[in-house]
Order: C-alpha cells, then sequence, then structure tokens
C-alpha cells in the first residue's frame, strides 16, 4: 500500500511540473509582451536591455518589487502599471525576471 501512494504521489508531482508554465508563457499570459520584446523597444524596454544594464548584478528581488510596484525613470518617463500576485504569481515572476536577466 506504502509503494502505490507513493507511485500516485510522484506521479502527481511530475504532471504538476510537467504542466507548469514556462516563463514566456507566464509572462504572455499576464501581458508583459504587449509592452516588451526580446530583442527590441516597444514601450517597455527589450528585455535584451535590461539584462545588459543590470548584468553581473544580484537584482532578482529587485526587480520582483519593480514589476510589482510599477513606476517609471529607469528606462524613460513612460511608466509600467503594477503587476500584483493575481496578474502573475510570485513564481512564475520569479522565473520571468531570472529569464530576463540571462538574456
Amino acid at each position: 500500500m506504502k509503494t502505490k501512494t507513493l507511485l500516485v504521489a510522484s506521479l502527481a508531482l511530475f504532471s504538476v511540473a510537467t504542466w507548469a508554465a514556462t516563463p514566456d508563457e507566464a509572462m504572455n499570459k499576464a501581458g508583459c509582451m504587449a509592452c516588451h520584446a526580446k530583442d527590441k523597444k516597444i514601450v517597455g524596454p527589450a528585455f535584451k536591455d535590461i539584462a545588459a544594464k543590470y548584468k553581473g548584478q544580484d537584482v532578482t528581488a529587485k526587480l520582483m518589487e519593480k514589476v510589482r510596484k510599477g513606476g517609471s525613470g529607469n528606462f524613460g518617463p513612460v511608466p509600467m502599471a503594477p503587476n500584483p500576485p493575481d496578474k502573475i504569481n510570485d513564481a512564475d515572476l520569479k522565473a520571468a525576471v531570472e529569464s530576463i536577466l540571462k538574456s
């Protein structure tokens, strides 16, 4: 019985991990791609420009907070709207920011 329970639990965890959104999927769903692109400025900066600005810095938490609160000034005067957890959850936001920093 224990083996069967362990097997079912393992399969459930594997299934959840398999269905988890990729950073690109999460950013599309959250609407990030309406204003940002990987390699060109749209309304907001290109992800490659964000990565270049923060290269070599440990800024994941800082950028997550910036995305949550919104604001302007780092890449020009156009403000970014706040992005609350109901728009993109913490895990997906962290994965998205880490992906952007690797651009």
